[in-house]
Formats: C-alpha cells, structure tokens, sequence
C-alpha cells in the first residue's frame, strides 16, 4: 500500500461521478488540493443523487437530482468512460489522463436478466416513469430494497403489482425468515401480489415466465436482484480486486496500487468492528467514504470503519438499519409486531451489532452511536419501548 500523496499541486483525477465520487471531489478542493481536480464520471449527466430514483422522480415529483453544490475549482468531465488503468495514467473512451493521485469510485452495476429493465440511473427511472400509468401491469422480480420502493410508487400511480422473489420471504438475504415474512402483509395491504418461493423462467414480450409454469402478464419488467461492482475496467491492472470484483484497499482506503484510492460501492475495506472485509452498497458509505478518502489522500485519514446503515421508504413506511448482525446474536424485540412502529435488536456477548427499526428513527440514531462505542446493554431495560436505547446500557454508561 502506498503513502499518502506529498504533493497537493498535482494532478488529481477522481473516476466516478455518483455520491462517493463527487464527495471526494468536493472534499479534496475543500481540504487543500491546491493542483488541478478532475471529476468525470461515464453518465452524460452532471453528478446527482440515486435514492429519489425510485421515490419522487418515479412519482413524477422531481425531474432531476443533480446535486446542488458549488463545483467551482472541479473540472467535471461527464460522459468519460473509464477503460483501463496503469501507473500514473487513467484511460477512458474519450482519450488518456495523467494522475498523481487517483480516486476509483465507479460504482456498482446492477445485476441483469434478459428482457427486464433495471433501476439505476436518472435516464433508467425517467423510462420507466413514463410507462407507469394507471391500469399497467408491472412486474417485480426480487422482493428486495429496490423492489419494495418500486412497487410502493408504481401502486400510487395506479399500476397493477406483481412482486416475484425466488426465495421464501422478502429480503431473505439480509434479514431472518421470521422479519421477512412480517413484511409479506405489507405488500399485500398495498394490493401488491407477492410471489415468494419461485424463480423466473424467461421474460418475454408482454409476459414473464415462472419456473412453476406461471405465465404472468407484464406491460414492464423491473429487475432488482443486487448489484455488483463496476471494476470489470481495471482487468489486467495492478489493483488487487477480490473474487465478486470489489477493490480491496486498506483501512485509509490505498489500494494496493502506489497513489491510488477507492471510495463507494466498488470497495472491500477491513472493518476492525466486524471483524472481516466489507462490501457497502448504500447512500450513507458513499457520502462517508467520499470524504474520508480525500482526507486520505490529503494526508490527513484514519481508519475507516463506520457502522454501517441504511433506510428505505416502502409502503408509507420508513424502515432503518444499522451495525451487522451475524447468524448466533441475540434477537431482541424492542415492541412487537403488532405495533405501528417496533424495532429488532441484535446482542452479541451483551453489546449491540446490529438494529432494524420500522418508524422509530430515535432508536436508530442512538443506536449507531452505541454500536460505535460498543457498550453493554441491559437486555430488559433495551426490549422496553417507552425506555430510551441511550439510557439502557449495562455497566458502561454513556
């Protein structure tokens, strides 16, 4: 891994114009960059924001989400695709550039099946808006983050719903059967059909197939099944990826290429917290992890280890999660399933790693800083929802 760059009068170049990418950027001019900063990025648009993709520009209450920043000092390059990468030199589609110091923060790219559309740029949500009216049948395979907003919006505009999942309960990949199926009945009170436990065959026109023989009628096909990170460009270079594709750096974020950086959803960075590698694809690591490498690169980084989290909007809900949980910790209910608003807890050895809460945002907020302290919790006082999570710690108080 290299050092941090000696000379803030060079070249930097930052290849990646999402989140993680425009906040590096931005945080480099800020910070003391005094040489040339370049943003480019491989969207004709200027850098904007994803979340509202599937909320207000679906919705028809926005047209744009381009970021409201002051790029005075950021030479921005949009539509400039990243196609290699050697020491000291960036190559695009559109010509070479020379660095002395580089930020990879290229994202991720969506996974795709043939004949569905994907939710992931502006021009992505604009298409799709168009074809969302009333009485269009839309269907959505992978009852995932992106499913559920997409179908939360496609209802309100008056579509017909269908929601395909291969496995038995909604978000099974990152939640228990038991959570994921308390979710099934929301789909279901916003007249959404959920197919759970059955997988894709084809999609063809107007129709998808299902592996049971179910034909569905379908007017548009929505695919959100995950992403994976947009690294296929830098094949044959000299940064170290691992076997999914993402970028392995350091805890300050140094690749293992000399003067290069990497920041987003393309990364795998050692979290001492959990102990193991992580790869983020969400708003909050990117806007962090933008700002952190440039400190980074401006010589001026730690360790990089936040607690993760992330929220979505579905179904006139705002659902909100923090830390990691891991197969053995403790669930604990905080509430019940019953209730409006109720929380999930995880405890490992009496400390908190991880939290779902379904509208209860000060359960979130303070939880994040008590995952981040790691302080022991008092398993009763904490499943009470009338007591604060802050004022139910153990024998570390706050």
């Amino acid at each position: 891994m290299t050092d941090v760059a000696e000379l803030t009068g060079g070249q930097a170049v930052v290849v990646g114009s999402g989140m993680a990418g425009a906040q590096s950027a931005l945080a480099l001019r800020q910070g003391g960059w005094t040489g040339p900063v370049t943003l480019l990025g491989a969207e004709r648009e200027l850098p904007y924001d994803r979340p509202p993709l599937s909320k207000d520009v679906l919705l028809g209450q926005r047209d744009s989400t381009v970021l409201d920043v002051d790029w005075t000092g950021v030479d921005l390059l949009p539509g400039h695709r990243a196609t290699g990468l050697e020491p000291g030199l960036l190559h695009t589609d559109r010509g070479s550039l020379r660095y002395d110091a580089l930020v990879i923060a290229t994202g991720a790219k969506p996974v795709t099946l043939p004949g569905a559309r994907t939710l992931r740029t502006l021009d992505d949500a604009l298409t799709l808006r168009a074809s969302l009216r009333p009485g269009r049948h839309l269907v959505l395979v992978g009852a995932g983050w992106i499913g559920a907003e997409t179908a939360t919006a496609a209802r309100r505009l008056g579509c017909e719903v269908t929601v395909v999942e291969a496995a038995a309960t909604p978000l099974a990949g990152a939640l228990p059967a038991e959570l994921g199926g308390l979710m099934t009945q929301w789909y279901a009170d916003a007249g959404v059909e959920l197919r759970c436990g059955v997988g894709v065959a084809a999609v063809e026109p107007g129709a998808v197939l299902l592996a049971d023989g179910t034909e569905l009628a379908a007017d548009e096909v929505v695919v959100g099944i995950g992403a994976r990170p947009a690294t296929g460009w830098l094949a044959g270079s000299p940064v170290e990826l691992d076997r999914a594709g993402a970028i392995l750096t350091d805890d300050r974020l140094r690749t293992s290429l000399p003067g290069v950086w990497a920041a987003g959803d393309c990364i795998a960075y050692p979290s001492a917290r959990l102990g193991t590698r992580v790869n983020v694809q969400h708003w909050d690591h990117a806007l962090q992890s933008g700002r952190a490498v440039a400190a980074g690169v401006l010589g001026a980084g730690t360790p990089y280890d936040p607690v993760p989290y992330f929220w979505s909007e579905q179904f006139g809900r705002m659902v909100q999660y923090a830390g990691r949980h891991a197969p053995g910790d403790r669930m604990l209910w905080r509430g019940s399933a019953g209730d409006p608003a109720w929380t999930v807890l995880w405890l490992r050895d009496g400390r908190l790693t991880g939290l779902l809460s379904v509208d209860r945002p000060r359960d979130v907020n303070q939880a994040r800083k008590l995952i981040e302290r790691g302080v022991l919790l008092d398993p009763v006082a904490a499943a009470d929802p009338s007591v604060q999570l802050k004022a139910a710690v153990g024998p570390n108080p706050l």
